[in-house]
């Protein structure tokens, strides 16, 4: 399991993620090769500064503010460092479904930042940084009439000048302990 809390420019927003907790489990399978199994990925919504305006109304509380809510995208490869997200948009002028990579979810490949760090032997806790600074940011989809401005809000698509750092921590137990 690692937790970490990513810092993403994406488009013209830019945001600390609310801690993202992902569960999953690896190591060597019987013929030798790295095998890997998906478990869970668990965040909360992150309010973006200026709300839907991008200005000091879309602070207000009631009707203008935007969240964004990191989501699984349906890949992990934590020996290679890829992963997909998909980023849900929230707030009370957006439809439900309101998604930036929603059919093609954002696709990351991170690199190390330096050399990871035992924190603690026992229980084992290790700290890493990684960042990807290629990644392209696709425009929201599912907006509704709103879909449009949010693009152009938030600099949507965006082929290039995006960045998560991803300062994390990792823990894990072998499965003769459990």
């Amino acid at each position: 399991m690692h937790t970490a809390s990513p810092q993403l420019t994406m488009g013209k927003a830019v945001v600390t993620l609310a801690p993202i907790t992902m569960t999953h489990a690896e190591g060597p399978l019987p013929d030798g090769t790295d095998g890997q199994v998906w478990g869970a990925m668990h965040s909360a919504p992150t309010s973006v500064p200026g709300g839907l305006t991008g200005t000091s109304a879309g602070k207000d509380p009631r009707r203008l503010r935007l969240a964004i809510k990191p989501e699984y995208g349906g890949r992990s490869d934590f020996y290679t460092g890829q992963f997909s997200l998909r980023f849900r948009l929230l707030s009370p002028l957006l439809p439900q479904g309101c998604t930036i990579g929603a059919n093609q979810p954002v696709d990351f490949r991170m690199k190390r930042s330096g050399p990871s760090q035992w924190v603690s032997q026992d229980p084992p806790l290790i700290k890493f940084s990684a960042y990807d600074d290629t990644f392209a940011a696709p425009a929201a989809e599912h907006c509704g009439p709103l879909t449009a401005p949010l693009d152009a809000r938030l600099g949507l698509p965006a082929s290039s000048g995006n960045l998560m750092t991803y300062d994390a921590t990792y823990t894990f137990r072998m499965y003769d302990h459990l």
